[in-house]
């Protein structure tokens, strides 16, 4: 046993040039293996690749703000906000919001240095219909304030992504969660396929893909290699991979699962990096569990964007003065809005 806590085994992580070149047909096998080196050379590695691909020392900012809360109809095992768990989990159904209060938490996210101000409703899928035409609102009056929109609803029609990226719609979020093969452990009332599925149509509109996953829910070493394969064989890859770690709330089927060590965010991390190279990868929900040592050693593997303010959806989140202290303190500095 290596003291990393992996088998010994080949390093295969590839050379500076290799890592450089953009490749879409990744196997599981060279991204568990990826995944499982060493961990010193694993981070030294994609922080090579990075500084080749991004602009050196910046992290963006995003603010993410749950738009309607609760009584969604999915079985996600991980969600407070599914109404399968809703006695357990005391979540209460909360209606849309209404636009100026949105675009007031908007403002207020821009003027505490967010670049991109994201957008949650627990919806399955959009339906047509005043909401709908209501979130179309929140996107163009985000996009008029110069910040980046994204948001998630589930799954969407063509025409409905077509419309949001009239809107102006700079990103949809609609993540994969996990591994084809470990999905239906987690999810029984969407398919893997309807998730592609609507990612396609976000791609055919000509909005960016924010598509990531988590772990910690149970699934095996080989089974984030699988996820992960997935996302790097999009043509393009997303244009933002968001790795979240479980945040076991109690009332939900996963509330006993056991914390993500902090390596393995920093591992994952790493991974996508290397093999997505210019994907925008951010360090998403679970950040709460983790050190702020942790936290930048996650920046230094190639994470160069976070979620921060008070909540990630329904679950906390560092406070927003703590983020800005730990960037600078990485010697790093907030990407800008456009002014």
């Amino acid at each position: 046993m290596s003291l990393n806590g992996h088998e010994n085994q080949e390093q295969t992580v590839p050379t500076p040039c290799e890592a450089e070149e953009l490749r879409y047909d990744w196997s599981v096998d060279e991204i568990l293996s990826i995944l499982q080196s060493p961990l010193v050379g694993l981070v030294h590695r994609a922080q090579s690749v990075h500084r080749v691909h991004h602009e050196e020392g910046t992290v963006q900012l995003a603010s993410l703000l749950s738009i309607k809360t609760g009584a969604c109809p999915e079985d996600c095992k991980y969600c407070p906000q599914s109404a399968h768990y809703a006695k357990k989990t005391g979540l209460e159904r909360e209606t849309l919001l209404d636009v100026d209060t949105v675009l007031e938490r908007a403002r207020a996210a821009r003027a505490a240095g967010a670049t991109r101000f994201c957008m949650g409703a627990a919806w399955r899928e959009v339906r047509d219909g005043p909401d709908f035409d209501r979130v179309l609102e929140m996107v163009s009056g985000v996009r008029e304030m110069g910040m980046e929109a994204c948001v998630t609803l589930g799954m969407l029609t063509q025409e409905q992504a077509d419309r949001l990226a009239d809107a102006g719609l700079t990103a949809y979020n609609h993540n994969i969660d996990t591994s084809p093969e470990f999905y239906s452990e987690i999810i029984s009332t969407r398919t893997y396929q309807d998730r592609i599925d609507t990612i396609a149509r976000v791609r055919k509109s000509k909005i960016d893909v924010c598509c990531g996953g988590i772990i910690g829910m149970g699934e095996s070493e080989r089974d984030r290699a699988s996820m992960l394969q997935v996302l790097a064989g999009m043509d393009p890859h997303p244009e933002s991979v968001p790795i979240n770690a479980l945040v076991a709330v109690t009332g939900t089927p996963l509330e006993k699962q056991n914390p993500v060590e902090a390596t393995e965010m920093v591992r994952m991390i790493a991974t996508a990096r290397i093999i997505m190279p210019k994907s925008r990868v951010r360090l998403s929900a679970g950040r709460q569990s983790l050190s702020r040592e942790a936290q930048i050693l996650c920046l230094l593997a190639g994470a160069n964007s976070i979620f921060y303010g008070e909540k990630l959806l329904t679950t906390p989140n560092p406070e927003t003065d703590e983020d800005i202290e730990m960037i600078r303190e990485a010697g790093l500095h907030v990407l800008e809005a456009e002014r």
